[in-house]
């Protein structure tokens, strides 16, 4: 694998055509030499999709050509589309109980906890996921489980005063599990059918943060036994394969059931999503496309797989 690896600007499928594969024939006429290899490889690397996945993508299409079945230049892109489709639907269905477009089924409320280290944005996401469950019809509150951070509840109470949402908070340097508890029998009495839960930034070297950390979620989990609970890993999908080193570290203490990839940008970091789904066999859940609260996409694998591989004019 060669060379001091680029920021691309063009999309995915253009850069596989125009710099890995200058002429599609390659393929058709005696499969990829060398020299393709390591540009194709150089691409798929650039675009994040980590070793691992870069090196079973080339194989499929290696063994593709050498069975007559890639032809023409869509023939080479449905067979990336299906290998990468293969990967993402290994990790399942959302495992959270219900859509996150509508009020939860069961004895509620439904609770979203949101984890990951510092700076990815977590707050944000919160806000984005609360205007989002405001706009299927949910009542929520938004609770800052954050007691550590300066300014940490500030900013959350601001963005459930700008939502109108309900909000619990904690005073500076309380048990963060106390306020997810508060917050969940607040939420009952106030008949609030989410609650968001937003923690503070951790590594997973911080054991006393983890351990506080697996504390909120068996609190949350006792008091939700019969309503959707989902553990949401928030990553920042600009910093490439940092994202797999968070996800297997949290994944190690918490059971999570989707990932949520802010400041995603199809164009770049296409591979992120595929790496941490084949190594977590974790579906991602959502992708925070901008700033605003509007700027939240459910994650839809067909359409994922459309805008990376779609082809440019």
């Amino acid at each position: 694998m060669t060379g001091t690896l680029r920021r691309p600007k063009r999309g995915l499928w253009r850069r596989i055509v125009d710099f890995a594969l200058t002429d599609v024939n390659t393929l058709v006429d005696g499969g990829l030499d060398v020299a393709a290899i390591e540009r194709l490889e150089e691409v798929l690397l650039e675009a994040d999709f980590g070793v691992d996945v870069t090196l079973e993508l080339v194989e499929a299409l290696e063994r593709a050509a050498s069975r007559g079945a890639i032809a023409t230049e869509g023939d080479l892109r449905e067979t990336l589309r299906a290998r990468l489709a293969e990967t993402l639907a290994a990790a399942g269905p959302p495992a959270g109980g219900s859509s996150a477009d509508s009020p939860p089924r069961g004895d509620g409320p439904g609770v979203l906890l949101l984890v990951g280290v510092n700076g990815v944005g977590k707050t944000t996401t919160a806000a984005k996921l609360a205007a989002r469950l405001q706009a299927g019809g949910g009542r929520v509150l938004l609770a800052a489980a954050d007691t550590f951070r300066a300014g940490a509840q500030e900013q959350l109470r601001a963005w459930a005063e700008r939502l109108r949402t309900d909000f619990v908070g904690g005073t500076p340097g309380a048990d963060p599990a106390s306020v997810a508890f508060d917050a969940v029998a607040a939420a009952r009495a106030r008949d609030a059918d989410w609650v968001l839960v937003d923690t503070a930034g951790r590594l997973h070297t911080q054991d006393d943060l983890m351990r506080e950390l697996v504390k909120i979620d068996r609190v949350l989990g006792r008091q939700v036994e019969s309503a959707p609970y989902e553990r949401l890993l928030v990553v920042d999908a600009t910093s490439g394969q940092n994202v797999m080193n968070q996800a297997r570290q949290f994944g190690t203490s918490l059971d999570l059931t989707g990932l949520v990839l802010a400041k995603f940008d199809s164009t770049a970091r296409a591979g992120t999503v595929i790496s941490v789904v084949r190594e977590l066999s974790v579906p991602v859940r959502f992708l925070g496309v901008g700033e605003s609260p509007e700027d939240l996409e459910e994650f839809s694998p067909d359409r994922y797989l459309d805008k990376i591989l779609a082809p440019e004019p």
